[in-house]
């Protein structure tokens, strides 16, 4: 499989606080990789330098075959990196229709539109006239991954995707996840919820105070026991 996002040499500051220390990934067309680690381990701030939402003092990112590194969000997204942010950013003055438009970017175009993504998330086809401020967790955070395919991402990043949910939405996120797999779609993932992760992702990236301590498939992780206790305290 070709790499399609890559990122090396990633140092990202808050303020004078330094988040990420020489921090890298790549993913590869078609698979599934998730970041795991203990809370503030920073795999948030990777997903917002691979955006640029905190630009990274140093370091490269690579899209598609070009580098990335310093392009404004705007112009990540319309290159075809989709973000589903931790606290999903749902508008909740407007409806779930004009929610799930403002996701459409003129430039890329695809399977994914206003019909397809209402076929995958039937229940937000029922609820299209209410305001996005009044859906549950479940149904904002169904919106907020419809919203971001509705702009055809070559690679969708879902920041902890299933925090805050009940077991049974959490259940439908995971099919929901493998049918994108099954179908072609490249994502990149962030998850507390090591069961959930392991069921939907190839392989697996480790951190640790915003650094990547270990990398390898779901099956090698699995067997590895000195990582998980040593990183994760499982």
């Amino acid at each position: 499989m070709n790499t399609i996002l890559s990122a090396g040499g990633l140092n990202t500051y808050y303020g004078r606080s330094h988040i990420l220390f020489d921090m890298g990934l790549e993913v590869r067309q078609g698979e599934t990789v998730c970041l795991v680690g203990r809370n503030g381990a920073g795999k948030t701030t990777t997903f917002r330098s691979l955006m640029n939402l905190s630009p990274p003092k140093s370091g490269r990112v690579e899209f598609l075959g070009r580098n990335c590194s310093g392009l404004p969000p705007y112009r990540m997204a319309r290159l075809g990196l989709g973000f589903v942010p931790e606290d999903r950013r749902i508008l909740g003055p407007f409806t779930v229709r004009e929610n799930l438009e403002m996701g459409v970017i003129a430039e890329r175009k695809g399977r994914w539109n206003l019909k397809t993504v209402l076929e995958c998330f039937p229940t937000l086809a029922r609820m299209l006239e209410r305001m996005g401020g009044s859906l549950s967790g479940g149904e904002q955070q169904m919106l907020t991954i419809g919203r971001a395919l509705m702009g055809n991402p070559e690679v969708l990043i879902l920041d902890e995707p299933t925090e805050g949910l009940s077991p049974v939405i959490v259940g439908e996120l995971k099919e929901l996840v493998l049918r994108l797999k099954r179908e072609g779609t490249t994502i990149l993932l962030s998850e507390q919820n090591i069961r959930f992760a392991l069921a939907v992702s190839d392989r697996v990236a480790v951190m640790d105070k915003g650094r990547s301590v270990y990398t390898g498939t779901v099956e090698a992780f699995r067997s590895d026991e000195a990582v998980q206790s040593r990183y994760l305290a499982v």
